[in-house]
């Protein structure tokens, strides 16, 4: 399917007696105002314009515009690792976890180019509110864990080889999507080709599955 365009229109708060509400409302229309203007372009005003809400509750619940970059990072990586947990890889053979895994990876940053927007953004800055960020680590620890474990049943089956590292793997299968598409118009514009178009999507989909499976044998 054609890529998505970014976020336009997040939830509203439903009025200030709600605070969950509302931060879930303020944390939605930061994270498309931060994934359409980086932190520097961002604005406060527009975030509580985005959110239906007075621009002191921004300040109320988070305290400052980085403090709720930082929020909306630390959501954007919780959804997708979410997400994966969800898989449920440990329930399937070797090489249909890691064919899900791969395709999951690969669809997630197709229907949330959001968050190919912030990492980008703060890549650019050097990665500051990343390194401060509680509980990161801890975060990705059972998604390393279990891809680990399923490499290990892989090796063990004989289908896949047996001195694959994890960390190593999974920047692997990140890499092949995430370029695709943090540089999908660029590499369009190399090419001549819409690589934004359906049927180019749905090739690199495949060609990014099959690519890293082979890879992966012994």
């Amino acid at each position: 399917m054609p890529r998505p365009s970014l976020p336009e229109a997040p939830e509203r708060a439903r009025g200030q007696r709600d605070p969950e509400a509302t931060q879930r409302a303020l944390l939605a229309a930061a994270t498309a105002e931060f994934a359409e203007k980086g932190l520097a372009g961002a604005r406060v005003d527009e975030i509580a314009r985005r959110a239906g809400v007075n621009k002191q509750l921004v300040y109320h619940h988070f305290g400052n515009k980085e403090a709720l970059y930082r929020a909306a990072l630390e959501q954007v990586y919780s959804g997708i690792r979410a997400e994966e947990r969800a898989l449920h890889l440990a329930d399937l053979p070797p090489e249909a976890a890691l064919e899900r895994l791969v395709g999951f990876s690969f669809d997630y940053l197709l229907d949330h180019p959001e968050f190919v927007a912030l990492l980008n953004d703060e890549n650019r800055q050097g990665a500051p509110h990343l390194r401060d960020a509680d509980g990161l680590q801890a975060m990705h620890s059972p998604l390393v864990d279990l891809l680990r474990e399923t490499l290990r049943r892989g090796g063990e089956a004989g289908v896949f080889r047996a001195d694959l590292d994890p960390v190593q793997v999974y920047i692997s299968i990140a890499a092949l999507s995430y370029f695709y598409f943090s540089n999908n118009r660029t590499l369009s514009a190399i090419f001549g080709r819409e690589l934004g178009a359906a049927r180019d999507v749905a090739a690199r989909r495949r060609h990014v599955i099959d690519f890293t499976l082979r890879a992966l044998r012994p």
